[in-house]
């Protein structure tokens, strides 16, 4: 399931792609037109800026903005920062690799199997996804 800080993050994002003046966009708009409180939305924010998504400007007219495109902003990227790993059991992971404590032999087992299957499809839909396609709908 996706988490509340994910869901938040991908409608901060929205919201800033679709400001595409030059002006940094306030913390304060963007919570109060995504309903999001306002406390947890800068500590998304900062994550994102220190993750290289986003930058910040200090002061009266601060605030968030892209650092790069909103076409060149992939949905995996975005989700790896805020939501951790993609794949939903270690043994699949592409770049969180873990063996599973209760699993003998995994290319021998069926949810290891399956697990990739559900992997490739998300990634393919995230891979193929940018911060534009979500900001143009």
């Amino acid at each position: 399931m996706l988490s509340k800080k994910t869901k938040y993050g991908l409608k901060a994002l929205t919201y800033i792609a679709r400001c595409k003046g030059e002006d940094p966009v306030q913390v304060s708009a963007i919570a109060k037109s995504e309903q999001i409180p306002q406390k947890f939305l800068e500590s998304i924010l900062l994550t994102l800026r220190k993750a290289g998504v986003l930058g910040s400007k200090k002061g009266k007219h601060g605030g968030y903005y892209l650092r790069k495109e909103p076409s060149e902003i992939l949905m995996t990227e975005v989700m790896r920062v805020l939501e951790g790993p993609i794949a939903m059991v270690p043994c699949v992971s592409l770049n969180y690799y873990e063996k599973c404590d209760d699993c003998p032999d995994e290319h021998a087992c069926s949810v290891h199997r399956l697990m990739i299957e559900v992997r490739d499809s998300t990634l393919k839909v995230f891979r193929n996804t940018t911060l534009a396609d979500l900001s143009s709908k």
